[in-house]
């Protein structure tokens, strides 16, 4: 049969076409629904899950959460550690303190090594530093400086009957201007000679000088006479003469060495050496020791200038050398030997309290060179009836405050001035059971 076609469904086709397709439809949408309501619950029971699940671990990962957790456990753990582990008890005790106090004389030698209490001596130690200066020093002295003319002339014999002449060193020469030169020379003269009734006199060329200084002297050529011969009949036969002008002479203001140059530059180089030897002397001188002001030697060994007073110069030399000694000895020596002195001297059963030792000392007599000193001894200490610690410590153990206060009063009685009971931590109120946890200290100030 054939099959219809329709342009325009029947009404009665068409809702049936409808209704098939809205129930499906219908069908599907509600299967959509239903699978989306599915979802959003399921989706919401998770998220509720995930935030329960946030909400109960969120407090132990918060960063404050774990530190103050860490902080209630040290302290808790502190608390017992120090509740159990830590008292202690610290028992101050000042003793009485007396006070002995000794004058002596010892003797410093550098011949002795160890002191010796029984004869009252302690080893001293001799150094020495030499030290030699030498300086320039001005002249202030003011002299006149005039240089001496010099020259030659020649010395003429003619004396008749002929014969030679000798003249001694020291022989004047007088110009004929009235000026005098001298020679330093013994003059022998020759005899003149004759030739027929001619006289060929004997000549000598000799040098000459001024008697004084100045340009005055500084004459031209002249003839001379020897005053020596004045009124014998020599005077006229035996004469002189120059053929070149004298020169040389002058005059001027120079300066000179006195008495009072040496002496100041003797005082100026010997404070001056002195000092540099002391110095010298004191860096050889380790901290370990002591220089007391009288014992050192100070010597000059040698003072001297080359130039004497009343030299003509700008400057002069002086040259000093001075040798510095001391005797020293050691600051422990000195502090044993008082030491063991008190020591000596004390009653049984006191201590001996080296942080109270008062030592003064000085030098009466002192033989630097010979290496012994003379010393004044002004000392003491303080002294104190013996305390055994270990002891009371042992006595203190488990008890109170008022008891701790008894036992000592019962053990020293007097021989303490204060007491002082500390107790650790602050809750704890008697003394632990343990010796090592009771603390027994001495002080003296």
């Amino acid at each position: 049969m054939a099959k219809k076609i329709y342009d325009i469904k029947p009404p009665k086709i068409a809702k049936k076409t409808i209704g098939r397709n809205s129930v499906a439809e219908s069908e599907k949408s509600g299967h959509v629904k239903i699978t989306k309501r599915k979802t959003q619950i399921t989706s919401r029971v998770s998220a509720s899950a995930e935030n329960r699940k946030k909400s109960k671990n969120s407090f132990w990962f918060r960063p404050w959460a774990i530190i103050t957790v860490v902080i209630l456990v040290v302290l808790l753990g502190g608390g017992i550690y120090l509740f159990f582990k830590l008292p202690k008890a610290d028992i101050v005790i000042w003793p009485k303190i007396d006070t002995l106090s000794f004058q002596q004389t010892i003797t410093a030698d550098k011949s002795v090594d160890l002191f010796d209490i029984t004869n009252n001596v302690i080893p001293a130690k001799y150094i020495e530093s030499i030290k030699t200066n030498s300086q320039d020093f001005p002249a202030t002295g003011n002299a006149s400086n005039e240089g001496y003319a010099t020259g030659s002339i020649l010395i003429s014999n003619k004396y008749n009957p002929p014969e030679p002449f000798t003249f001694k060193a020291g022989t004047r020469f007088m110009s004929d201007s009235g000026k005098l030169f001298v020679t330093f020379q013994k003059v022998v003269i020759p005899a003149a000679t004759k030739s027929g009734s001619k006289i060929i006199p004997g000549t000598v060329q000799i040098n000459v000088q001024a008697v004084e200084g100045g340009t005055g002297y500084n004459i031209p050529p002249s003839n001379f006479s020897i005053p020596g011969l004045k009124g014998t009949a020599y005077y006229y036969s035996v004469t002189a003469a120059s053929s070149k002008a004298m020169e040389g002479g002058y005059s001027g203001k120079v300066k000179k060495v006195t008495d009072d140059d040496i002496q100041e530059a003797k005082e100026v180089l010997t404070d001056k050496t002195s000092a540099d030897a002391l110095a010298d002397l004191r860096s050889q001188i380790s901290s370990e020791y002591i220089l007391l002001d009288n014992a050192v030697l100070s010597k000059v060994t040698s003072a001297l200038t080359q130039t004497k007073a009343g030299t003509v110069a700008e400057n002069f030399n002086y040259q000093v050398t001075v040798t510095a000694s001391a005797l020293v000895f050691k600051k422990s020596d000195i502090e044993n030997f008082t030491k063991n002195y008190i020591i000596s001297k004390m009653q049984e059963g006191k201590t001996f309290l080296d942080s109270n030792l008062s030592v003064d000392y000085s030098a009466s007599v002192v033989d630097v060179s010979g290496g012994k000193a003379t010393l004044n001894l002004d000392f003491s200490s303080g002294v104190y009836q013996n305390i055994d610690k270990n002891s009371i410590s042992l006595s203190l153990l488990g008890q109170n405050l008022n008891q701790i206060k008894e036992t000592i009063n019962n053990s020293l009685g007097d021989q303490f001035s204060k007491l002082e009971i500390n107790f650790w931590p602050f809750w704890v109120t008697k003394a632990p059971n343990n010796q090592k946890a009771v603390n027994v200290e001495l002080k003296f100030k």
